[in-house]
């Protein structure tokens, strides 16, 4: 019997993608400090909301870590909640 390969869309979409590295980890950065709006701004959308870990690539460590910042940026005003401007 001749065996198939499996070619399911869920392998193929796959099989292209790069896994990304956490930026955090490759910088060596052991405290994110939320006096940092600048580095913060990158993990948030234009809207003001916060990307999630499949999208920006960070480990589970930093990604708790960036969100814990983000809010702490916020309530100190350095970020705004969101930037709709009704």
């Amino acid at each position: 019997m001749i065996q198939r390969k499996r070619t399911s869309s869920r392998f193929n979409k796959l099989a292209g993608k790069e896994k990304l590295k956490c930026f955090f980890c490759k910088k060596e950065v052991e405290k994110m400090n939320y006096k940092a709006p600048d580095t913060l701004r990158n993990f948030t959308t234009e809207g003001g909301r916060i990307l999630p870990r499949r999208i920006t690539g960070l480990c589970s460590k930093h990604q708790k870590v960036l969100t814990n910042a983000i809010k702490r940026a916020r309530i100190m005003a350095l970020l705004p909640y969101s930037t709709r401007g009704d």
